[in-house]
């Protein structure tokens, strides 16, 4: 979950100033906003408790929902994966020059919580939840941190009685009667002689040497921008001249459709990185079309970790068996992986998804 929540409240703020007519009349924007669509944007949540729509959800079902949807970013208990967010723990460490900032931790009302989830997550599939489920998630992230017993059920009558730990933690903003004797005038233009160049971004390289008004400064190619990320503690594997041969995907006819089914249930912890079927594209992991009998580390265009280069190149391909075996602990079985998925630990899972992978074969 992002670390500025309250940005997606800005941006319907800004929606409903704009949609004014008075607004919309005096700025020359389209049309007033009707008021449908107005409320169709007017779906944030306050700390009071106003607009929470009517549901219910447990800790029980969040456990379930929560792994389905949101354990391949942020763990099975909330702890996070990599550098995906903490979403539980850090008590005690907001005093600390380091604090982990948690749902438990730091955030003051739960509300902004529910308001996130139902609205921005799943990361890649946003607004997908119902309003049950996002109150069992909630659930669960509140049990993660301690906050409330196994049991607990968490609905819109009883949300104002949870009590969040950092609730008090916070100070009313009051730069603008505090500060404002020290404020001159803003210079709106012409407020600098000249603009010259005084530092550069060497990492990416995006600063250009000189300036040339003439032309657009010219963006990093990706393979200027990937030279600049940390080299690994392995020398690159040089690339095969030529890949093994694919050996032939099995018919997907011969899959059953019933273990597909569940293999797409199962694919939502992986849409967050990847992508299948028609139109697919290479996002924060490749597109995976036709990936049961594929060399490893072959998709065109995308980048991969050292270790999957030299595994596909040591003949690596993907199959039912050797798929089960990386996404059961994908860190554990490939050392080194980009791949930040904790694993699919269960062994039906595991031989679901590589059904509905395989039903996408060519």
């Amino acid at each position: 979950m992002s670390k500025y929540p309250n940005l997606l409240f800005a941006g319907t703020a800004l929606f409903a100033f704009l949609a004014n007519p008075v607004m919309a009349d005096k700025l020359g924007l389209g049309r007033p906003a009707l008021p449908e669509e107005i409320a169709a944007w007017n779906l944030d949540v306050s700390p009071d408790g106003t607009g929470l729509p009517v549901g219910s959800g447990s800790v029980e079902d969040g456990e379930m929902v929560f792994s389905d949807n949101c354990a391949s970013c942020h763990g099975e208990f909330a702890e996070g994966v990599d550098n995906w967010p903490k979403l539980a723990g850090g008590k005690d460490t907001l005093d600390r020059k380091d604090p982990v900032k948690t749902v438990g931790s730091y955030w003051p009302y739960l509300s902004t919580t529910w308001d996130y989830v139902h609205r921005s997550m799943p990361f890649g599939a946003a607004q997908t939840m119902s309003a049950d489920d996002t109150y069992a998630i909630v659930a669960y992230i509140l049990y993660s941190n301690d906050l409330v017993e196994d049991d607990f059920v968490l609905s819109n009558e009883n949300f104002l009685e949870v009590e969040m730990p950092n609730a008090d933690g916070f100070i009313v903003d009051d730069r603008e009667t505090a500060e404002a004797a020290f404020w001159g005038e803003p210079c709106m233009e012409n407020c600098k002689e000249s603009v010259e160049i005084t530092m550069h971004a060497s990492v990416l390289d995006v600063t250009p040497d000189t300036v040339d008004d003439a032309a657009p400064a010219e963006q990093p190619a990706a393979e200027e921008v990937a030279a600049a990320e940390p080299a690994s503690s392995e020398p690159a594997a040089e690339p095969a001249t030529e890949p093994a041969a694919e050996p032939a995907a099995e018919p997907a006819a011969d899959i059953d459709p019933a273990l597909i089914a569940a293999g797409e249930k199962v694919f939502k912890k992986c849409k967050a990185c990847h992508q299948i079927g028609e139109g697919a594209e290479n996002k924060v992991g490749p597109e995976l079309n036709s990936v049961i009998g594929r060399t490893a580390g072959t998709v065109e265009g995308f980048k991969y970790s050292d270790p999957m280069i030299a595994a596909g190149e040591g003949g690596l391909v993907w199959t039912d068996a050797t798929l089960a075996e990386f996404l059961a602990n994908p860190r554990k079985s490939m050392k080194g992986t980009k791949m930040s998925f904790s694993g699919l630990k269960k062994e039906e899972d595991q031989k679901a998804i590589a059904a509905y992978l395989g039903s996408f074969s060519n």
